[in-house]
């Protein structure tokens, strides 16, 4: 099963162990503080063997763990109104991103982005005495930022370190290349200002496209007659071809003009054709 401990954010996936709650309702996921409250978005369903190590879902959320989890919401709403309201106050160049809050430790973390490093120690002070309790602050970089507040991407989802990606990996501008995007910084950002995420994972597919489909230029024969390759569609698996008879580009699956399932055709195709028409023979 998978859930989410905020509407349309990250998802975490669960054993649902003897339970069998349904989308939408409220259960219990195993944290490092405790059990908290989180809401099913898949309910659970068969999976592969090979997937093991996943937390067990410790039940149904009880009404008094949903009136701990709304109060910690309050706490964590006002914290933020707090922290906006004193920065304010001793003008440092802050913006807050997210807040998190330990009722068992009475603890706040204020996560926070910033130009340059800054000198908090009186803002901590100020914060510890409005909200009673310990307060810690931590400065982090466009991408976290993005991952914590959540937002559109340019393809019109949501953004990828939001909900599924779990780690950051290096992204370099020779995979907008071999994807054949253009080398603009604003056409290959993402939200946060860096270059997207999905350049690093979608890039296996493209290296792997190109291994085995015929190269821009190449004469190659079609269904639809002989041809040119001018171009490739890696996520339809297909290539554009100009035809020679009146220039007309079509788009071929890969399969159709890839010499290794010609000749498998040739010498297989009608072979099968027969046992097909009469399988008794």
């Amino acid at each position: 099963m998978a859930v989410s401990f905020t509407r349309y954010g990250r998802l975490y996936y669960l054993d649902p162990g003897g339970h069998s709650p349904k989308v939408g309702d409220k259960v219990l996921v195993p944290t490092d503080s405790g059990p908290e409250v989180a809401e099913c978005v898949w309910a659970p369903q068969y999976v592969s063997e090979d997937v093991d190590g996943l937390p067990v879902c410790q039940g149904i959320a009880a009404e008094e763990h949903l009136t701990r989890d709304e109060s910690n919401r309050r706490r964590r709403a006002e914290a933020r109104s707090v922290s906006k309201r004193l920065i304010k106050r001793h003008e440092l160049p802050m913006k807050v991103v997210g807040v998190d809050y330990l009722d068992a430790d009475n603890v706040y973390t204020v996560y926070f982005s910033a130009p340059h490093r800054v000198d908090f120690r009186a803002l901590v002070r100020d914060l510890a005495r409005n909200l009673r309790a310990r307060v810690e602050l931590r400065q982090i970089g466009p991408r976290d930022e993005a991952r914590l507040q959540g937002g559109i991407g340019p393809c019109g989802r949501d953004l990828c370190c939001a909900t599924f990606l779990k780690d950051f990996e290096p992204v370099s501008v020779r995979m907008a290349k071999d994807q054949d995007l253009p080398v603009n910084p604003l056409r290959i950002a993402g939200a946060c200002g860096r270059l997207m995420c999905c350049l690093k994972y979608e890039h296996p597919l493209y290296q792997e496209f190109r291994a085995s489909a015929p190269r821009t230029g190449l004469a190659v024969d079609t269904p639809q007659g002989p041809g040119t390759v001018v171009g490739h569609n890696v996520p339809s698996d297909s290539v554009i071809v100009r035809l020679n008879e009146g220039g007309r580009r079509c788009a071929c699956s890969k399969a159709s003009v890839c010499a290794p399932r010609k000749q498998h055709d040739a010498r297989y195709g009608d072979a099968q054709a027969v046992a097909v028409s009469d399988p008794e023979g």
